[in-house]
């Protein structure tokens, strides 16, 4: 028996032969660009440009989204969606952008190129090759938010296959990942239903969510486990919606004198911060989220006026109330996870981590009641991340932002919980067979 992810499958097979590439520095986008023959700009309007640097990155994220997937060629669907730039400049920007990603592309291919190379090139090299595994038996794990690139290679092999993985879990399609639960080609569908990491009370919270999601699948807590559901003072974690929000958490915690842990790091913050700052300076800056803006004065116009910019309002929101030098002295900080009085993480990067107790962070909005009084609509993605969340307690759950859960269900039909457990060995002790794991 054998465990491997993806990328050390493609490096033996394609990867070694660039590892001096591998192993070479970074490359700055100005020296990218001077490699790709970029030398001019892209006027957005009369007050906001794309430089040839950033017009390079933008060359080398079109990359790296296409070896995501499992597309044999790049298109104009592969340019990364810039915040300020709205249609139909956006069109007009994927095709300039386009040509420079199929340079980029053809020097990474190189033994001998220039650019930067990274594992995942390598990786979607190996995959365009079609190959077979030897293998009596390959299980995928976390198919329900797959690689594209890499579903398409497990899915060609021609041995039996074994897909595990929980579609109410799919949290990742804002970065590409896609659900290949839905479409797996399987002779049998199992559920595993039965937790043990927490008990009734819990499972009853999390089948809330199911429930809205008009999900198969019900949860059934372990009796063994005397899980509760009420609001907590000093939780052990605190799950919030986004970095800011978390980083807002932090830095209330760590006034009131407590060691506060961010799952990740403050880097993400303290980097937006930055540019945050060298805006209000009047200086331009090369974050990816904010190198189009001049000014923060745009930045905080962008989030109030275009519905595109809502997933930068808390952060700009907490530039405004804290200030951008606050806010980095607070990331300089933050105490190591594991030392930590309090950790405090995103709902995506609490996917898969468990605590004792558990609080959820104010910033899961309840959806707009209509014009009628009916509660909104729920987005499935919304409501896949709260399940996610409202599953991480083990002992105590304060559903704090996701209590109006309640109120949403309010004279709804329920559902009896349904699914099953079984449970069998799945292979003889001989047999080959191969973990497929995403992660590198």
């Amino acid at each position: 028996m054998s465990c491997s992810t993806a990328h050390s499958l493609a490096f033996r097979a394609v990867g070694h032969r660039y590892k001096a590439r591998l192993d070479g520095p970074r490359l700055p986008a100005h020296q990218s660009a001077v490699i790709l023959g970029i030398d001019t700009e892209f006027v957005v309007s009369r007050e906001r440009s794309i430089e040839a640097p950033h017009l390079a990155r933008l060359a080398m994220e079109t990359v790296g989204n296409y070896c995501r997937t499992a597309d044999e060629q790049l298109g104009v669907h592969h340019v990364p969606e810039v915040n300020g730039v709205d249609e139909p400049a956006a069109a007009a920007l994927a095709e300039l952008v386009l040509p420079y990603a199929v340079d980029a592309w053809a020097d990474l291919r190189r033994l001998d190129g220039r650019l930067k190379f990274t594992h995942d090139h390598y990786l979607k090299m190996w995959a365009l090759g079609h190959p077979q595994l030897q293998a009596d038996f390959i299980l995928f794990d976390e198919a329900q938010d797959a690689d594209p690139l890499i579903a398409s290679v497990v899915q060609e092999q021609q041995c039996q296959l074994i897909a595990v993985g929980d579609e109410n879990q799919a949290i990742y399609g804002w970065r590409g990942a896609v659900d290949a639960l839905s479409s797996w080609p399987a002779d049998v569908r199992l559920h595993l239903s039965q937790s043990w990491r927490f008990g009734p009370a819990i499972a009853e919270g999390a089948n809330k969510w199911l429930t809205l999601l008009n999900a198969k699948l019900r949860l059934t807590g372990s009796h063994a486990l005397a899980s509760r559901i009420e609001g907590l003072q000093q939780p052990r974690a605190i799950l919030c919606r986004t970095n800011a929000e978390a980083m807002g958490k932090a830095m209330s915690a760590m006034d009131d004198g407590r060691r506060a842990g961010l799952v990740g790091g403050g880097a993400t913050v303290r980097r937006l911060a930055e540019a945050a700052e060298r805006l209000q300076d009047g200086k331009k800056t090369d974050h990816p989220e904010l190198f189009v803006f001049a000014t923060w004065a745009e930045v905080q116009e962008y989030v109030r006026d275009d519905q595109a910019g809502k997933d930068l309002a808390v952060f700009v929101r907490l530039i405004d109330d804290y200030g951008a030098r606050e806010i980095i002295h607070a990331a300089d900080r933050l105490s190591d996870e594991r030392y930590a009085d309090l950790v405090i993480s995103t709902a995506h990067k609490a996917k898969g981590r468990e605590w004792d107790t558990v609080q959820i962070g104010d910033d899961f909005r309840q959806p707009t009641a209509g014009e009628n009084g009916a509660p909104g609509r729920v987005a499935k993605g919304e409501a896949m991340l709260a399940y996610v969340s409202v599953t991480r307690a083990k002992k105590i759950l304060d559903r704090g932002g996701l209590a109006w859960i309640d109120d949403q269900l309010a004279g709804a039909t329920g559902s009896r919980a349904r699914g099953g457990r079984r449970r069998g060995n799945l292979f003889d002790d001989d047999s080959r067979v191969v973990f497929f794991s995403q992660e590198g």
